[in-house]
C-alpha cells in the first residue's frame, strides 16, 4: 500500500469554496489502473487557515508514479492553479509506503 498526501493550508472564510472545488472536479481516479482509495479531510483552523489533507492511497509506488504522468493526472489537476487567492501558500506533498498493515 502507498499513500500520497497534500496539506493545504485554506484561508479563513474560503473553506466552502475549497470544498466545492473538490466536490464538483472531475478526477478520473477511479479509470486508474492501481488506485484504492481517496479521502479529503478537514483538519483544524488557526487564526490564519484552516487545514485541509487529501489522501489517495494505491497499490504501489509504482502504480501512483504512472498516475502522474498519465492523460488521468493532467485533466484531473487541469483548473488547479484557479482561486490562488483561497490558499496561503502551495499544497505540501507527503509520500508513505505501508510497513504494518491490519485489517
Amino acid at each position: 500500500m502507498y499513500l500520497t498526501m497534500n496539506r493545504f493550508k485554506i484561508k479563513l472564510g474560503s473553506e466552502e469554496v475549497f470544498e466545492t472545488i473538490w466536490k464538483t472536479r472531475d478526477s478520473h481516479l477511479k479509470t486508474v489502473p492501481g488506485f484504492k482509495g481517496f479521502h479529503l479531510m478537514k483538519g483544524s483552523a488557526t487564526e490564519a487557515y484552516t487545514l485541509y489533507a487529501s489522501h489517495t492511497f494505491w497499490e504501489s509506488e509504482q502504480a501512483f508514479k504512472d498516475w502522474t504522468t498519465s492523460e488521468a493526472f493532467r485533466a484531473a489537476h487541469k483548473g488547479a492553479k484557479s482561486n490562488p487567492e483561497i490558499y496561503m501558500g502551495p499544497p505540501e506533498l507527503e509520500v508513505f509506503e505501508s510497513v504494518i498493515s491490519e485489517g
